[in-house]
Protein backbone atom coordinates (compact mmCIF):
# COMPACT_ATOMS: atom_id res chain seq x y z
CA UNK A 1 0.00 0.00 0.00
CA UNK A 2 2.92 2.53 1.00
CA UNK A 3 4.42 2.25 -2.72
CA UNK A 4 0.90 2.53 -4.16
CA UNK A 5 0.02 5.08 -2.62
CA UNK A 6 3.76 7.43 -3.12
CA UNK A 7 3.11 6.72 -6.70
CA UNK A 8 -0.37 7.94 -6.88
CA UNK A 9 0.66 10.95 -4.96
CA UNK A 10 4.12 11.55 -7.38
CA UNK A 11 2.33 10.83 -11.33
CA UNK A 12 2.04 14.40 -11.78
CA UNK A 13 4.59 16.58 -9.53
CA UNK A 14 7.69 18.32 -9.74
CA UNK A 15 7.99 20.03 -6.83
CA UNK A 16 9.75 17.59 -4.26
CA UNK A 17 8.54 14.47 -5.69
CA UNK A 18 7.91 11.85 -2.87
CA UNK A 19 9.65 9.54 -4.80
CA UNK A 20 13.12 11.15 -4.63
CA UNK A 21 12.42 11.73 -0.81
CA UNK A 22 14.22 10.02 1.90
CA UNK A 23 12.96 6.17 3.24
CA UNK A 24 11.75 8.05 6.43
CA UNK A 25 9.65 10.73 4.41
CA UNK A 26 8.22 8.22 2.05
CA UNK A 27 7.60 5.52 5.13
CA UNK A 28 5.58 8.29 6.24
CA UNK A 29 3.83 9.68 3.89
CA UNK A 30 3.14 5.61 2.55
CA UNK A 31 1.55 5.16 6.35
CA UNK A 32 -0.35 8.09 7.03
CA UNK A 33 -1.69 9.26 3.35
CA UNK A 34 -4.10 6.13 4.03
CA UNK A 35 -5.16 7.31 6.93
CA UNK A 36 -5.87 10.80 6.06
CA UNK A 37 -7.81 9.84 3.42
CA UNK A 38 -10.02 7.39 5.14
CA UNK A 39 -10.67 9.93 7.86
CA UNK A 40 -11.54 12.47 5.12
CA UNK A 41 -14.06 10.14 3.99
CA UNK A 42 -15.76 9.88 6.83
CA UNK A 43 -15.56 13.88 7.37
CA UNK A 44 -17.73 14.06 3.73
CA UNK A 45 -20.58 11.35 4.93
CA UNK A 46 -22.93 13.98 5.36
CA UNK A 47 -26.31 13.55 5.30
CA UNK A 48 -28.15 15.03 2.82
CA UNK A 49 -25.36 16.37 0.88
CA UNK A 50 -26.14 13.36 -2.03
CA UNK A 51 -28.59 16.26 -4.16
CA UNK A 52 -27.85 16.68 -7.39
CA UNK A 53 -24.09 15.51 -7.03
CA UNK A 54 -22.50 17.17 -4.66
CA UNK A 55 -21.22 14.83 -2.56
CA UNK A 56 -19.33 13.18 -5.20
CA UNK A 57 -17.84 16.58 -6.77
CA UNK A 58 -16.66 17.04 -2.70
CA UNK A 59 -14.93 13.59 -2.94
CA UNK A 60 -13.22 14.34 -6.49
CA UNK A 61 -11.70 17.65 -4.70
CA UNK A 62 -10.78 16.49 -1.50
CA UNK A 63 -9.81 12.85 -2.34
CA UNK A 64 -8.05 13.19 -5.88
CA UNK A 65 -4.36 12.79 -6.50
CA UNK A 66 -1.99 15.18 -3.98
CA UNK A 67 1.06 14.67 -2.27
CA UNK A 68 -0.80 15.41 1.22
CA UNK A 69 2.33 17.31 2.61
CA UNK A 70 0.45 19.56 4.55
CA UNK A 71 -2.56 17.05 6.63
CA UNK A 72 1.05 14.43 6.80
CA UNK A 73 2.99 17.81 8.46
CA UNK A 74 0.00 17.64 11.31
CA UNK A 75 0.64 13.92 11.95
CA UNK A 76 4.43 14.88 12.15
CA UNK A 77 4.16 17.50 14.51
CA UNK A 78 1.72 15.69 16.59
CA UNK A 79 4.21 13.14 16.99
CA UNK A 80 7.02 15.61 17.72
CA UNK A 81 5.19 16.30 20.64
CA UNK A 82 3.65 12.70 21.52
CA UNK A 83 0.82 12.75 20.75
CA UNK A 84 -0.59 9.69 18.83
CA UNK A 85 -1.71 9.89 15.57
CA UNK A 86 -5.94 9.29 15.82
CA UNK A 87 -5.45 12.05 18.46
CA UNK A 88 -4.32 14.51 15.90
CA UNK A 89 -6.28 13.08 12.71
CA UNK A 90 -9.08 15.50 13.01
CA UNK A 91 -6.76 18.66 12.81
CA UNK A 92 -4.63 16.83 9.97
CA UNK A 93 -8.30 16.41 8.16
CA UNK A 94 -9.32 19.70 8.65
CA UNK A 95 -5.85 21.26 7.14
CA UNK A 96 -6.60 19.35 3.98
CA UNK A 97 -10.25 19.73 3.36
CA UNK A 98 -9.26 23.70 3.27
CA UNK A 99 -6.34 23.08 1.18
CA UNK A 100 -8.63 21.82 -1.22
CA UNK A 101 -11.31 23.95 -0.98
CA UNK A 102 -8.87 27.21 -1.67
CA UNK A 103 -7.56 24.77 -4.84
CA UNK A 104 -11.15 24.65 -6.21
CA UNK A 105 -11.55 28.30 -5.96
CA UNK A 106 -7.96 29.32 -7.24
CA UNK A 107 -8.67 27.31 -10.37
CA UNK A 108 -12.26 29.10 -10.84
CA UNK A 109 -12.60 31.03 -14.32
CA UNK A 110 -12.88 34.12 -12.24
CA UNK A 111 -9.28 33.83 -10.33
CA UNK A 112 -6.66 31.80 -11.92
CA UNK A 113 -8.56 30.12 -14.89
CA UNK A 114 -7.18 26.96 -15.29
CA UNK A 115 -9.10 23.61 -16.60
CA UNK A 116 -6.41 20.95 -15.37
CA UNK A 117 -5.46 20.36 -11.79
CA UNK A 118 -3.09 17.38 -10.53
CA UNK A 119 -3.21 16.27 -14.45
CA UNK A 120 -7.02 15.86 -14.11
CA UNK A 121 -9.71 18.35 -15.24
CA UNK A 122 -10.49 21.24 -12.53
CA UNK A 123 -14.31 20.64 -10.64
CA UNK A 124 -15.88 23.56 -12.39
CA UNK A 125 -14.57 21.53 -15.61
CA UNK A 126 -15.61 18.52 -14.50
CA UNK A 127 -18.74 19.40 -13.00
CA UNK A 128 -19.94 23.37 -12.80
CA UNK A 129 -18.86 26.84 -11.99
CA UNK A 130 -21.49 27.11 -9.82
CA UNK A 131 -20.86 23.43 -7.82
CA UNK A 132 -17.03 24.50 -7.72
CA UNK A 133 -18.35 27.40 -5.76
CA UNK A 134 -20.49 25.16 -3.55
CA UNK A 135 -17.85 22.38 -3.17
CA UNK A 136 -15.39 24.94 -1.31
CA UNK A 137 -17.69 26.15 0.52
CA UNK A 138 -18.38 23.01 1.62
CA UNK A 139 -15.05 21.83 2.09
CA UNK A 140 -13.92 24.76 4.20
CA UNK A 141 -17.68 24.40 6.13
CA UNK A 142 -16.09 20.74 7.39
CA UNK A 143 -12.32 21.39 7.83
CA UNK A 144 -14.02 23.82 10.53
CA UNK A 145 -16.41 20.75 11.76
CA UNK A 146 -13.50 18.44 11.97
CA UNK A 147 -11.55 20.51 14.39
CA UNK A 148 -14.31 20.45 16.96
CA UNK A 149 -13.33 16.72 17.10
CA UNK A 150 -10.64 18.27 19.29
CA UNK A 151 -12.56 18.89 22.19
CA UNK A 152 -11.31 21.27 24.51
CA UNK A 153 -8.50 21.82 22.25
CA UNK A 154 -10.66 22.70 19.39
CA UNK A 155 -11.20 26.32 20.36
CA UNK A 156 -6.99 26.95 19.98
CA UNK A 157 -7.41 25.34 16.49
CA UNK A 158 -10.49 26.82 15.13
CA UNK A 159 -8.72 30.40 16.10
CA UNK A 160 -5.22 29.40 14.22
CA UNK A 161 -6.66 27.72 11.54
CA UNK A 162 -9.41 30.87 10.30
CA UNK A 163 -6.31 33.17 11.53
CA UNK A 164 -3.88 31.48 9.06
CA UNK A 165 -6.47 30.78 6.26
CA UNK A 166 -8.38 34.09 6.60
CA UNK A 167 -8.40 37.48 5.37
CA UNK A 168 -5.27 38.85 7.26
CA UNK A 169 -2.92 36.11 5.66
CA UNK A 170 -3.87 33.19 2.94
CA UNK A 171 -6.44 35.48 1.72
CA UNK A 172 -4.43 38.61 1.77
CA UNK A 173 -2.03 36.88 -0.10
CA UNK A 174 -4.18 35.62 -2.81
CA UNK A 175 -5.69 38.85 -3.13
CA UNK A 176 -1.40 40.08 -3.57
CA UNK A 177 -1.18 37.61 -6.61
CA UNK A 178 -3.97 38.68 -8.40
CA UNK A 179 -2.58 42.21 -8.61
CA UNK A 180 0.88 41.03 -9.78
CA UNK A 181 -0.99 38.98 -12.14
CA UNK A 182 -2.27 42.00 -12.96
CA UNK A 183 0.74 44.22 -13.02
CA UNK A 184 2.65 41.44 -15.15
CA UNK A 185 0.00 41.65 -17.63
CA UNK A 186 0.44 45.45 -18.06
CA UNK A 187 4.24 44.86 -18.13
CA UNK A 188 5.08 46.00 -15.19
CA UNK A 189 5.36 43.48 -12.70
CA UNK A 190 9.45 43.17 -13.21
CA UNK A 191 9.47 46.00 -10.48
CA UNK A 192 8.44 43.54 -7.56
CA UNK A 193 11.70 43.23 -5.30
CA UNK A 194 12.44 40.14 -3.67
CA UNK A 195 10.89 41.19 -0.09
CA UNK A 196 7.54 41.47 -1.50
CA UNK A 197 7.35 38.35 -3.52
CA UNK A 198 8.27 36.14 -0.32
CA UNK A 199 5.43 38.13 1.84
CA UNK A 200 3.01 36.74 -0.94
CA UNK A 201 4.72 33.30 -0.38
CA UNK A 202 4.47 33.59 3.43
CA UNK A 203 0.91 34.50 3.23
CA UNK A 204 -0.37 31.82 0.22
CA UNK A 205 1.44 28.99 1.06
CA UNK A 206 3.48 29.54 4.61
CA UNK A 207 0.39 30.53 6.25
CA UNK A 208 -1.48 27.10 5.65
CA UNK A 209 2.37 25.18 6.68
CA UNK A 210 2.64 27.07 9.60
CA UNK A 211 -1.06 26.29 10.51
CA UNK A 212 -0.52 22.26 10.07
CA UNK A 213 2.53 22.47 12.39
CA UNK A 214 0.99 24.63 14.93
CA UNK A 215 -2.26 22.83 14.48
CA UNK A 216 -0.53 19.03 15.17
CA UNK A 217 0.78 20.80 18.42
CA UNK A 218 -2.10 22.15 19.78
CA UNK A 219 -3.89 18.64 18.98
CA UNK A 220 -1.09 16.96 20.75
CA UNK A 221 -1.27 19.02 23.70
CA UNK A 222 1.95 21.15 23.43
CA UNK A 223 3.09 24.56 25.49
CA UNK A 224 3.01 27.81 24.02
CA UNK A 225 6.57 27.15 23.51
CA UNK A 226 6.29 24.07 21.26
CA UNK A 227 3.45 25.80 19.44
CA UNK A 228 5.59 28.36 18.68
CA UNK A 229 8.26 27.18 17.68
CA UNK A 230 6.25 24.41 15.45
CA UNK A 231 4.62 27.40 14.00
CA UNK A 232 7.61 29.16 12.76
CA UNK A 233 8.73 25.75 11.28
CA UNK A 234 6.15 25.24 8.87
CA UNK A 235 6.18 29.16 7.93
CA UNK A 236 10.15 28.39 6.96
CA UNK A 237 9.28 25.33 5.11
CA UNK A 238 6.44 26.88 3.76
CA UNK A 239 8.10 29.58 1.80
CA UNK A 240 11.09 27.23 0.58
CA UNK A 241 8.57 25.33 -0.98
CA UNK A 242 7.04 28.22 -2.88
CA UNK A 243 10.35 29.04 -3.87
CA UNK A 244 11.09 25.68 -5.56
CA UNK A 245 7.55 26.21 -7.17
CA UNK A 246 8.60 29.07 -8.34
CA UNK A 247 11.77 27.32 -9.87
CA UNK A 248 10.03 24.54 -11.49
CA UNK A 249 7.40 26.80 -13.20
CA UNK A 250 10.10 29.51 -14.05
CA UNK A 251 8.54 32.36 -12.29
CA UNK A 252 11.20 35.11 -11.37
CA UNK A 253 13.95 33.86 -12.96
CA UNK A 254 15.58 36.95 -12.16
CA UNK A 255 15.99 36.24 -8.38
CA UNK A 256 16.32 32.18 -8.95
CA UNK A 257 19.95 32.57 -6.94
CA UNK A 258 18.66 34.34 -4.57
CA UNK A 259 15.77 32.28 -3.96
CA UNK A 260 17.33 29.32 -4.02
CA UNK A 261 19.51 30.72 -1.35
CA UNK A 262 17.14 31.80 0.79
CA UNK A 263 15.43 28.68 0.29
CA UNK A 264 17.99 26.49 1.72
CA UNK A 265 18.63 29.15 4.62
CA UNK A 266 15.02 28.73 5.85
CA UNK A 267 15.41 25.00 5.55
CA UNK A 268 18.22 24.69 7.54
CA UNK A 269 16.16 27.20 10.14
CA UNK A 270 13.27 24.57 10.36
CA UNK A 271 16.43 21.71 10.50
CA UNK A 272 17.07 23.44 13.58
CA UNK A 273 13.92 23.68 14.93
CA UNK A 274 13.01 19.67 14.14
CA UNK A 275 16.09 18.67 16.02
CA UNK A 276 14.76 20.01 19.68
CA UNK A 277 12.24 17.83 19.73
CA UNK A 278 14.57 15.13 19.84
CA UNK A 279 13.95 11.80 18.30
CA UNK A 280 10.61 12.37 17.87
CA UNK A 281 11.07 15.46 15.71
CA UNK A 282 13.13 12.84 13.06
CA UNK A 283 9.96 13.34 10.16
CA UNK A 284 10.27 16.92 10.78
CA UNK A 285 13.98 16.66 10.39
CA UNK A 286 13.89 14.85 7.85
CA UNK A 287 11.57 17.04 5.89
CA UNK A 288 13.69 20.21 6.22
CA UNK A 289 16.63 18.29 5.60
CA UNK A 290 15.16 16.82 1.99
CA UNK A 291 13.91 20.57 1.33
CA UNK A 292 17.18 22.17 1.99
CA UNK A 293 18.74 19.81 -0.80
CA UNK A 294 15.92 19.52 -3.38
CA UNK A 295 15.53 23.58 -3.67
Amino acid sequence: MRSSAIRAISAYVAVLDPRQAPQIIRDWLGSAIPDIEAYIKTCLQIPGSEVGGFTEAMHYAALGPGKRLRPALVLAAGAAVGADRATVMPAAAAVELLHAYTLVHDDLPCMDDDDERRGRPTVHIAYSEAMAVLVGDGLLTEAFRSLAALGPRAADAVEVLARRAGAGELLAGQVRDLALAEAVERGDGSTLDFAEIETIHAAKTGALFSASTELGAIAGGADAQARASLARYGMAIGIAFQHADDRDDNDFPQYAQKAAARARELAAEAAAIARAFGPRGNVLLAMAEWFGTKI
